[in-house]
Parts: C-alpha cells; sequence; structure tokens
C-alpha cells in the first residue's frame, strides 16, 4: 500500500508539471509588454500612416498572438480528447518552443537578421499566432488534466496552482524584460533588445516539453477510450484501491448518461461559461498586464523605472494568487468572485477618475495595485476552477474549448481596442486617458451581478455531482 503522503506527493508533482503549460501562458502573453515602444518604431512608424490606422496596427501587432489563442483555445478540447491530454500539452510546448525563435528572428528566411525592418511584420505576427495556439490549448488544456486527475478536496487548490504559474511566467518575465532594458538605451531596446525578451522563452519551453514526457494521462480521459487498467494504474497512486473502484465507477457511468452533444445540458451552462470567460476579460486585466508599461509613461515614467512598476503590480499579482489558492476551497467560489468583481470595479472607475483629473502619481499606482489584487484572489484563479468543474464529463473538451475560445476573443477585442481607446486625440482630449478605465470599472460591476445570480458554488462537488445538478436543472 503506498503511504499517504507519498499519493499526495504524487499528485502534487504531476499537477505542478502540468502548471508549466500556465506558466509558459503567463510568459508568452505578458513578454509582449516590455516590447509595445520597441514594436511600434520598428514595425509602425516607418510605415507613416495616419492616426487611427496606426494606432490600430500597433494593437493588432501586440494582440496578433491572441488570434492564434483563440484557434487554440477552440481546437484545444478537440485535440485533448483525440491525442488525450498529455500528448497534446506536449504539442503545446513544441508551439512554445517554434514561437519563441520566429518571434525573437522573424528574418529568418527572409532577410539576414536585423535588416528585416517593417516589412516582416507579417512573419513576426505570424510566429506570435504560433505561439497564440500553444498558449490557447495550453490554457484550456492544463487546469482541465489538473482537474481530471486530483481528488475533489484538493481540486480547487491544485487547479489553482495553474494561475499561480501564469503569474509566476508574467512575473518572471517582467524581470526578464527589466533585465534586458538594462543592458542599453531606448535606441538599443528598440533595435535589438525586444528580440531577446522574446528569444528568452526558449528556456521554460524546452523544459515544459521535457517533463511533459514523464507524466501519465489523465485518468478520465483513459476510461473514455476504454482503457481503464492504465486508468486503474494512475488512480491507484493516488486514492486507495476502494476510492478508485468508485471513482472508476462513476466516471464510467458519466459518459454513458449523455451522448456527448454540446447542448446535452441546456444552453445556459454553455452561456454560463462563455461569461465567466468573456467577464474575466472585459474587466481590463490584460490591458494592465500587456500595455502596464505604457500606462506608467502616461503617468509620467521613463522606460526604464515602468517597467520596474510593471514588477511591483506581477509581485501583487502573485501575492494575492496565493491568497486564493489558500481560501478556494475554504470559502469557496463565488464569494471570492463576488468580492474580486467589487474592487476592480472600485479600482479602475478611480483609476478612470484619476486620468480624468491629471492627478497622476502615487495614487494612479494604487488603483492599479487594487485592481491587481481584486483580480488575482478571485476573477484571475477562480475563473478557472469554475470553468474545469462546472461541465459534465461528456461535454467538458467541447464546453471548455467554447469557453476559453470566447476569452480569447474578447481578450484580442480589449487587447486590440485599447490603443485606439489611449491614444485617440479625441478621446484623450476629453477623458486625459481615462474613458477606458471607467468602462472597464462598469464591467466588472456587471460581473459581480452574473455571478450572484446565475453561477452556481461548485466547492467541495466530484465532477459527477456536477453532472447531476445540471441533469436535474
Amino acid at each position: 500500500m503506498i503511504p499517504e503522503e507519498h499519493k499526495n506527493s504524487y499528485v502534487f508533482r504531476i499537477s505542478l508539471v502540468a502548471t508549466l503549460g500556465g506558466l509558459l501562458f503567463g510568459y508568452d502573453t505578458a513578454v509582449i509588454s516590455g516590447t509595445v515602444s520597441a514594436l511600434n518604431w520598428y514595425f509602425v512608424i516607418p510605415r507613416g500612416l495616419p492616426e487611427t490606422a496606426a494606432n490600430s496596427l500597433l494593437g493588432f501587432t501586440v494582440s496578433g498572438a491572441l488570434l492564434g489563442c483563440i484557434l487554440g483555445g477552440a481546437i484545444g478540447g478537440v485535440m485533448g480528447n483525440a491525442l488525450g491530454r498529455k500528448k497534446a500539452l506536449i504539442l503545446s510546448a513544441i508551439l512554445f518552443v517554434i514561437t519563441s525563435l520566429g518571434a525573437a528572428m522573424p528574418e529568418l528566411g527572409f532577410a539576414p537578421v536585423g535588416e528585416g525592418g517593417a516589412g516582416v511584420l507579417t512573419q513576426f505576427i505570424i510566429y506570435r499566432m504560433i505561439g497564440g495556439v500553444g498558449v490557447g490549448m495550453a490554457s484550456l488544456l492544463s487546469p482541465l488534466y489538473i482537474s481530471e486527475i486530483a481528488p475533489p478536496e484538493k481540486r480547487g487548490r491544485l487547479v489553482s496552482y495553474n494561475q499561480l504559474a501564469i503569474i509566476i511566467g508574467m512575473l518572471l518575465i517582467f524581470f526578464v524584460n527589466y533585465y534586458i532594458s538594462l543592458q542599453g538605451n531606448d535606441a538599443w531596446i528598440n533595435l535589438v533588445g525586444w528580440r531577446w525578451m522574446f528569444a528568452s522563452e526558449l528556456v521554460p519551453a524546452l523544459l515544459f516539453l521535457f517533463l511533459m514526457i514523464l507524466i501519465p494521462e489523465s485518468p478520465r480521459w483513459l476510461v473514455m477510450k476504454g482503457r481503464e487498467e492504465k486508468a486503474r494504474g494512475v488512480l491507484n497512486r493516488i486514492n486507495d484501491e476502494q476510492t478508485t473502484q468508485r471513482v472508476i465507477g462513476e466516471i464510467r457511468a458519466s459518459f454513458t448518461l449523455k451522448e456527448g452533444r454540446l447542448f446535452s445540458y441546456g444552453p445556459k451552462l454553455i452561456l454560463i461559461g462563455v461569461l465567466l470567460a468573456v467577464f474575466q476579460q472585459f474587466v481590463g486585466i490584460n490591458v494592465v498586464l500587456y500595455y502596464g508599461p505604457e500606462i506608467f509613461k502616461n503617468i509620467g515614467s521613463g522606460t526604464n523605472f515602468a517597467l520596474l512598476q510593471t514588477i511591483v503590480i506581477g509581485a501583487v499579482n502573485l501575492l494575492f494568487t496565493i491568497v486564493a489558492i489558500n481560501t478556494v476551497d475554504r470559502f469557496g467560489r463565488k464569494p471570492l468572485q463576488i468580492a474580486g468583481a467589487l474592487i476592480m470595479a472600485v479600482a479602475m472607475l478611480a483609476l478612470g477618475f484619476v486620468f480624468l483629473s491629471s492627478n497622476m502619481g502615487l495614487f494612479a499606482l494604487l488603483c492599479m495595485i487594487l485592481f491587481m489584487a481584486g483580480f488575482s484572489f478571485s476573477w484571475g484563479p477562480v475563473v478557472w476552477v469554475l470553468i474545469a468543474e462546472i461541465f459534465p464529463n461528456m461535454i467538458r473538451g467541447k464546453a471548455m474549448s467554447v469557453a476559453v475560445a470566447a476569452m480569447w476573443i474578447s481578450n484580442y477585442l480589449i487587447s486590440w481596442t485599447f490603443p485606439m481607446l489611449d491614444r485617440s486625440s479625441v478621446l484623450t482630449e476629453a477623458f486625459h486617458h481615462g474613458f477606458a478605465y471607467c468602462l472597464y470599472g462598469l464591467m466588472a460591476l456587471l460581473a459581480s451581478v452574473f455571478m450572484w445570480r446565475w453561477v452556481p458554488e461548485t466547492k467541495g462537488k466530484t465532477l459527477e455531482q456536477m453532472q447531476n445538478l445540471w441533469e436535474k436543472s
């Protein structure tokens, strides 16, 4: 018999490997924050476009990877069902390796490195999209894998580790970007430094690829494919034999109750999953993450100090994600979500009025910190827990694909439109860069109402019990 502490250690270790997909999710999406000015200088300004067209192109360049994320999120469930959760995550790791090299050297095969100029913008965006596919797949498959292998009493905490890994990935690249920025002046960053920022992703990508080969397949996927003995071997390393037998029986039964059509349990369930994902983005989180240095420059900071302030925001993100991990299974999902949404609403509305009054400085930074704290103990990690929990077994892969694709579409819309809202001379003259933040604050208020009225509590329920809940509904 395997000792209990060894079982706990085993679950933790394989969950930790899966969370490297989350770390690369954070790393790949946040690396852009240190490069926005450089990409504008290298790819956009030489084209001599009018203001609106230039701002739109910059937004598209920054958010281009998110188009790949939409595709990756949409196909992640299908790939996870066809190949298995493990092999699909290995595929995403390969895509991370490709994007780290391609985004750093988009001229490869077209021109000598460093001499492509604005002419290789298309190649740059394509390489970023390839990485985006990997991010989209990992954003779905990492929490899905963990939710399917973790015992119910540990699931919320272990799935939250994936969000913690996302935050660590973001904080790591904030440090890397800051370190690289110290190696030269703004002109050097615009010409060379941004390449090193993208190339740095190669190290965690290769680590993820190697470690994924070593972990087992999801037992629920193995049962779905009729490989029960192999699933039993995995589950026996996590549970006692009696629990393993019961879990396999529940999994088997859950796959025979429904045919697995997307709307088998009604459209409301799918809509809840989609709105959870949409509101997570419409509160403006990725504006803070992708454009943080640019926001701080609007406040009056220089390039290096703006990147340093971004590290502060990343540290707050990490700290309060740890708070979520330690409270999500104690207080439940709904209380954290509602409280976080209200805090974000206050912070964003206050930030909007700070810009509107042109009263920059410490208070603006405090608003950003408050917003990040509110997001990090609620809608950051808890949405992923809910999306991994609320869908029944037979539709989980498909339904999570729809929800994750909706999340990336929302992310793209927010990231693409922010430069147009923030850099518009008309809106800047009227609102002093504050319009977008007021808009995001109103979205956070709507998110709190949605969470209160529509979303059920999933704390302590097995994945099969959630299926019963929706069948009764």
